[in-house]
């Protein structure tokens, strides 16, 4: 039995950081202080920061039959994460982004290859039988997947797993998750997602329209930590002071910190403050995975005995 199955986009990134990242057009060439090729994708952030914690995580995706998907699928599997549900696509190939990272802001180029390929068929049905929890992330770019999605969480539902979404950014601009907002149980936006998503400018009013839909929220705020609510009860945390090398994935990490106490009937206020640690514990190193903690990292600076 799997604590998390993980549906969503296989990519990996790669990462341009410099003090002055911007480029310059009309064939002028700038030099970048570092470059890293790191594991990439939300999903499978989520799930590296899940299994260093010590969650057992299987995962469902598309990949090409190339370099970049076989990197992806050695870096997950060195992180013990079951990979054998995943799809290698013969003819198109994996996608792959391009982050460029500055001191204090970043911009993302995604060419999607395999990414908006996966296929409801293409789910296990053993797997939705051997997990505890699904989650999926990057809902819009899912583009052949997101009209059975609904179908897929209750079916999950049904057979008595939780369930939880980060849709990430929209590119369309539609924000239109109406279809499977029913089916979700814990539910992952930023601040500005939430207003987007409930369609209302002010975010007090915006959340209370996502909490008439979904159970849970916990939601990311960036260098102000974190917002978690169910129902009436919210609860708030702090990020944890560390020396920032990139912030590339950590929301993803917040995510896999969430979940750990979601999963393991942590209060919400003790979830969120794992998911806060997680997040900013993660932006110590290049990459989405090098500086995830393990859950001993994370409780020290929490000052948290808690298993």
């Amino acid at each position: 039995m799997f604590d998390l199955l993980i549906i969503g986009e296989i990519n990996p990134d790669l990462i341009l950081r410099d003090a002055d990242i911007v480029p310059e057009f009309g064939q002028a060439e700038k030099l970048v202080e570092d470059a890293r090729l790191t594991i990439g994708s939300s999903s499978a952030i989520t799930a590296c920061g899940a299994a260093r914690l010590g969650l057992s995580v299987a995962f469902i995706g598309l990949v090409g039959d190339d370099a970049f998907g076989q990197f992806m699928l050695d870096a997950m599997q060195d992180r013990e994460i079951d990979t054998s549900a995943c799809v290698v696509d013969q003819q198109v190939p994996t996608g792959l982004s391009v982050i460029l990272s500055g001191p204090t802001d970043r911009a993302i180029l995604t060419y999607p290859g395999t990414i908006p390929l996966l296929r409801a068929d293409q789910i296990s049905e053993s797997l939705l039988r051997q997990a505890r929890h699904l989650h999926l992330g990057s809902y819009f770019l899912l583009d052949s997947l997101r009209p059975e999605l609904a179908d897929v969480f209750s079916r999950a539902r049904k057979q008595g797993m939780t369930t939880s979404l980060d849709t990430n950014w929209d590119p369309s601009g539609e924000w239109d998750v109406e279809a499977i907002l029913d089916y979700v149980d814990v539910f992952f936006p930023n601040e500005n997602e939430v207003r987007l998503i409930a369609g209302e400018e002010d975010f007090a009013a915006a959340m209370d329209l996502l909490a008439e839909k979904v159970p849970t929220l916990a939601v990311k705020l960036g260098a102000e930590g974190g917002l978690a609510r169910q129902g009436n009860v919210t609860v708030t945390a702090p990020i944890i002071p560390v020396e920032v090398a990139d912030t590339t994935g950590a929301g993803d990490s917040f995510n896999a910190g969430f979940l750990y106490g979601y999963l393991n009937q942590y209060t919400l206020g003790d979830s969120l403050a794992l998911a806060c640690a997680c997040g900013s514990l993660s932006t110590r190193a290049s990459g989405g995975t090098e500086a995830q903690p393990t859950l001993a990292e994370a409780k020290s600076v929490l000052g948290n005995g808690r298993d």
